[in-house]
């Protein structure tokens, strides 16, 4: 490779750098924005519930108050159904070709219903609509300039990463979440990018909120390597409730079908729902922030910590499943931490742990029961380890993430944000639309691919090999070409097949010998 050609990729990579740079500030200053509206609106309505309790007249009000804002909520999905949701699925089918949306129109809507939804304290997060709208900002900065599909890709894969970085105040963990889950592979312009943009969001967020982890739990103390086999159990158990967790949510849409009302008005059933809850329990509305950071001193019972579980589950349920503007983040993140102070708790009364232990397992409950669900193992862990700051937990969260992961994996369960983008585009029929796109495919270690030529392999219809990425260097194919571990190889297709291409081939050759 010669002098100039390097200047050239050193000259890409620096302007990739610095269109990063531009997303993920743009992200962050409207995603800091989205949080301090969400934080301002879910004070609100908790002194209004309070209010309630010493006067009733104001429940009334709520109610009032409450019907009109979800009508209008109603009324933006209406408009524009790419707003329903977490939006992650949407993201993905972005990147993967199989949906497109006008990028103004659901940043400014996303952005109201959402901080309208999580801010009247259903039991949303905010992430998954951070996400989208730095996607969003990602693509309407892409379409300004007309950038190539390549780089509008890109764009909107910084714009995702810093929409997390800005959300929860991690930005490695944003990086992760577009390599593991949205994208599956290792792109350095993607990366390069996303993690610039990442940094940026990441920087004007803590500008605006502070430099304190999002969920700091104090200081925590090492587990002795004795208790270890209890993270085994935790494994396991958390890995069931993750299964359950997919099974619910991914069937909710037969329940809500049901309902003698249009699908863009199915937020009023949470709406209305959500009153006696707050009115009764007003600290246990919203994303669940506060009851992960005060969970271990209320001093729950078992008994309590159960019935507390099972109202989050429920209601976190009913609350997505209206297609609500709001992500499932952080309410997962709440029930992985109650089934973590549930274990601990009984594992205190049964089996002799130090009480002072129960905030690491409320730690590792979050990051075990994303990690299963999510199946993105290694981004709940570094992302659970930047929200709470500390690197105590990382070998507990390490084994009951894999334990969970496994057991999940073993009762068939899949991506969440895979299946719901899946559910999304059941109805949707691919055709021949003649523009080609190139993907990318990754060559694993234990992949029957390695040390075969390219003749030696029955490669699937409507497909060009065109070259593999060794390194550095780009390598044209032939038949006689040994492909290796670590290659990335380069396939023009139809848009329209791409997705199923790059799954199809994903399972092919990705598989023992």
């Amino acid at each position: 490779m010669g002098r100039d050609e390097l200047q050239f990729i050193d000259r890409t990579r620096l302007v990739f750098v610095g269109k990063g740079v531009v997303v993920g500030g743009l992200t962050g200053v409207v995603v800091s924005l989205f949080r301090l509206f969400i934080e301002h609106f879910s004070t609100l309505t908790e002194n209004l519930y309070l209010m309630s309790q010493q006067q009733p007249i104001y429940l009334a009000f709520w109610a009032f108050l409450s019907m009109g804002v979800a009508i209008f909520v109603g009324w933006l999905i209406k408009t524009e159904p790419a707003i329903k949701g977490s939006g992650i699925p949407q993201v993905e089918g972005q990147l993967q070709d199989e949906l497109d949306y006008p990028w103004f129109q659901v940043l400014w809507k996303k952005f109201i219903g959402g901080a309208l939804s999580v801010g009247a304290g259903l039991f949303l997060g905010r992430e998954g609509p951070s996400i989208q709208l730095g996607a969003t900002i990602g693509q309407g900065m892409a379409d300004t300039q007309k950038v190539p599909k390549f780089e509008r890709k890109i764009l909107i894969s910084s714009g995702a990463s810093a929409g997390l970085a800005a959300a929860f105040n991690a930005p490695i963990a944003g990086l992760l979440f577009v390599i593991e889950e949205v994208h599956h592979t290792f792109s350095p312009l993607v990366w390069l990018t996303s993690f610039a943009s990442a940094l940026t969001a990441n920087f004007v967020s803590l500008y605006v909120f502070g430099l304190r982890p999002v969920l700091y739990l104090g200081t925590l103390q090492d587990i002795p390597l004795r208790h270890y086999w209890l993270f085994i159990i935790f494994g396991l158990f958390l890995g069931l409730f993750a299964r359950l967790y997919q099974y619910v949510l991914l069937g909710l849409p037969r329940i809500f079908y049901h309902l003698p009302l249009p699908s863009y008005f199915h937020g009023i059933v949470p709406f209305l729902l959500v009153i006696p809850i707050g009115y009764f329990f007003p600290h246990l509305l919203g994303g669940g922030n506060q009851i992960i950071t005060s969970i271990e001193h209320a001093d729950y019972s078992i008994t309590l910590l159960i019935a507390l579980f099972a109202l989050r589950f429920l209601f976190s349920m009913i609350s997505y499943g209206s297609s609500l503007p709001g992500g499932i983040f952080l309410p997962i993140l709440t029930l992985g931490a109650i089934l973590g102070c549930l274990f601990a708790t009984i594992a205190v009364q049964y089996f002799g742990l130090d009480p002072i232990y129960i905030r690491n397992f409320i730690i590792v409950g979050m990051a075990g029961y994303f990690a299963a669900i999510g199946k993105a193992p290694l981004t709940a862990i570094i992302l659970i380890t930047e929200m709470v700051g500390s690197l105590h937990h990382l070998m507990a969260t390490g084994l009951v993430s894999l334990v969970a992961y496994l057991v999940v994996d073993s009762l068939g369960g899949a991506p969440i944000y895979e299946s719901l983008l899946e559910r999304l585009l059941k109805n949707k029929t691919n055709r021949i639309t003649g523009k080609r796109q190139l993907i990318e495919i990754p060559i694993t270690a234990e992949s029957i691919l390695d040390g075969l030529a390219v003749r030696d392999f029955q490669w699937p219809k409507n497909m060009l090999l065109i070259s593999l990425q060794r390194g550095t260097q780009a390598i044209l194919t032939h038949g006689e070409t040994i492909m290796r571990s670590g290659d990335i190889l380069l396939i023009m297709t139809d848009s329209s097949e791409a997705n199923e291409l790059r799954k199809k081939l994903a399972i092919q050759i990705n598989q023992t010998v």
